[in-house]
């Protein structure tokens, strides 16, 4: 028999179960369950860069729901690969987990400091904006690196209605059915680290860190 999630009732249940089908079909289509003390978090990655060169934005979605209070994991499975059984309080898990890069990059769980907030009706209508900037931008024709490209180009521009975070935010809030009435997004930060939370849910998005060689600096004797 597969290994399975057992919730404390249905709805639960089915509330895991809409957030991975949710996020099949964003990103890699992959989901990342971490459980402790009857707590489980599901993260998914609307939005990751593929390559070093990749100017698409981290941006995590993530959805907390109560599980199994024994229950202690960390793993990544093909969304998909969650299903229903025959009892309304579980879901089953695939036989084997997937890699993922993005999961490799936890954010703080702790220390954040408050930063205002963002109305939900802000990120619903910067959302459609960019989605509707995706679709007249993307030729007909267009192949996967022409589409990623403008993908990043759009999802990754910094927005003044959204404080300066990457409008892909706003995507991963809406895509991931985050947005519902009229609430206000509490934004909160911790060094490279932003999270919106909503009600439904959490986004999170990481600037870009560079690290390499420092610049040219001038030596021997001065002039």
């Amino acid at each position: 028999m597969s290994p399975r999630l057992l919730f404390p009732d249905a709805p639960t249940a089915s509330d895991a179960l809409t957030f991975a089908q949710r996020a099949v079909r964003l990103g890699d289509g992959a989901v990342r369950l971490r459980a402790a003390d009857g707590t489980l978090a599901l993260t998914s990655a609307p939005l990751a860069p593929e390559s070093l060169l990749d100017a698409t934005p981290t941006v995590l979605g993530m959805r907390l729901v109560r599980v199994d209070p024994e229950l202690v994991c960390d793993l990544v499975v093909e969304a998909s690969a969650l299903a229903p059984t025959d009892d309304p309080h579980e879901l089953s898990l695939p036989e084997t987990a997937v890699s993922a890069a993005w999961a490799g990059i936890s954010p703080p769980r702790a220390g954040w400091e408050s930063a205002g907030g963002i109305a939900a009706a802000t990120l619903a209508a910067r959302a459609q904006w960019g989605i509707a900037a995706v679709a007249e931008a993307v030729p007909t024709t267009a192949g996967e690196e022409v589409v990623r490209k403008v993908r990043a180009d759009v999802w990754g521009r910094p927005d003044d209605e959204l404080d300066g975070l990457p409008l892909g935010v706003a995507f991963a809030a809406f895509a991931l059915g985050f947005i519902g009435g009229e609430e206000v997004a509490a934004v909160r930060r911790r060094g490279p680290w932003t999270r919106l939370t909503l009600t439904r849910g959490h986004v999170l998005t990481r600037s870009t860190v560079r690290n390499g060689l420092t610049g040219v600096r001038t030596t021997g004797p001065s002039l």
